[in-house]
């Protein structure tokens, strides 16, 4: 159960994290608003995702998780939260060079954890 709740927590800080890096990149978001207050709220926001991920990573650790896995699995985390954010938010066109990058993903998921297959 607590590489559930890892793993949920981490979807939660990817989401907050993606919003911080991009949400001024939509259309029209950047050019009207000056740098240092899109940089204080990405700095916000991110702060949230810390609050996040470093009890997520601690949680996973304790459950066995060894540091290689857990970056593993917040990368496949990531690619399964940024693309959706990326399509539907930012507006970008899908790509099949997304689904490629998920399947190295897979790839690098087996060859982490092949000692226990």
């Amino acid at each position: 159960m607590k590489i559930v709740w890892t793993i949920l927590l981490m979807m939660i800080g990817n989401a907050l994290m993606a919003f911080a890096w991009y949400w001024h990149l939509k259309a029209g978001n950047s050019e009207s608003k000056p740098f240092v207050a899109i940089l204080l709220v990405s700095w916000g926001i991110a702060f949230f995702e810390y609050c996040v991920m470093i009890p997520a990573n601690r949680l996973g650790f304790s459950a066995g998780l060894t540091v290689g896995q857990l970056k593993i699995i917040q990368e496949i985390v990531t690619l399964c939260v940024f693309l959706p954010f990326a399509l539907f938010y930012i507006g970008e066109k899908w790509k099949l060079d997304y689904l490629w990058a998920f399947f190295c993903l897979i790839g690098a998921v087996y060859f982490v954890n092949r000692s226990k297959f």
